[in-house]
């Protein structure tokens, strides 16, 4: 596994080394900044692509394990509980199980340990949303002739949407979260400022930029995705 040291080499922007008697080492710097502006976006687009990949990947997973849950009610608890038994496994430990398939450490490792741990959340709220749909709704919509996929798509989608969005909302953001955990790889995205600080000197500007923009992407993405869920279930919206 890769030290600390030999992270730093993948941390991006090089940090100047501070010594004592040198100038005060600032918790923020603008000058650090815009002196690094495009590797911090570099690190960002990262970022950015590692959680939008591993929610999309892990909702295409969850939702066939939510409609086998409803469907055979007998699995439902051992779906939970795998979903719940990945979660708990270490991200460190992660990379080293999945380091036999992927081959040498990489983002696409990373990718596939960010996406098997949305399962814990996407395959509870989708399953809630699922059994959360009328059964009476359901057999009329039968009784009307409706077939598997137009059921699923005319009628369990949109009673289910609600617990869908929540689902996906609360993944992203503990995704933008745990990307950082990439960084044993060199593919941390924000992460990787993080750790290029520490290990520079403990240089406070690297550090809390990186910090500060894992922060801010975090709550750009909350409220992205709470406006999704806004637009794409407007019944939910009580009238005064």
């Amino acid at each position: 596994m890769a030290s600390l040291g030999a992270l730093s080499a993948t941390s991006g922007p090089a940090a100047p080394v501070l010594a004592a008697d040198e100038a005060p080492n600032p918790w923020f710097d603008p000058s650090y900044v815009t002196d690094n502006w495009d590797t911090i976006v570099g690190h960002l687009g990262q970022h950015v692509r590692l959680t939008v990949g591993a929610v999309l990947l892990g909702a295409l997973v969850a939702l066939p394990l939510a409609l086998l849950a409803r469907r055979t009610r007998f699995l439902a608890g051992p779906v939970l509980g795998l979903s719940s038994v990945v979660y708990t496994i270490p991200s460190l430990a992660m990379f080293a199980f999945l380091a036999p398939f992927t081959g040498p450490l990489s983002a696409t490792t990373v990718l596939i340990g960010l996406t098997l741990y949305t399962l814990v959340v996407l395959v509870r709220n989708f399953l809630a949303g699922l059994q959360g749909v009328p059964a009476d709704v359901r057999e009329a919509a039968r009784g009307m002739g409706y077939g598997s996929a137009r059921l699923f798509f005319r009628v369990d989608l949109p009673l289910a949407l609600p617990a869908f969005m929540a689902g996906l909302r609360i993944a992203t953001v503990s995704t933008v979260a745990l990307v950082t955990v990439g960084v044993i790889t060199g593919n941390g995205g924000l992460g990787q400022l993080i750790i290029g600080g520490l290990n520079a000197n403990f240089y406070r500007a690297e550090i809390v930029t990186g910090a500060v923009g894992c922060v801010l992407l975090a709550m750009v993405a909350d409220v992205l995705m709470a406006g999704l869920e806004r637009l794409l279930t407007p019944w939910t919206r009580a009238v005064r």
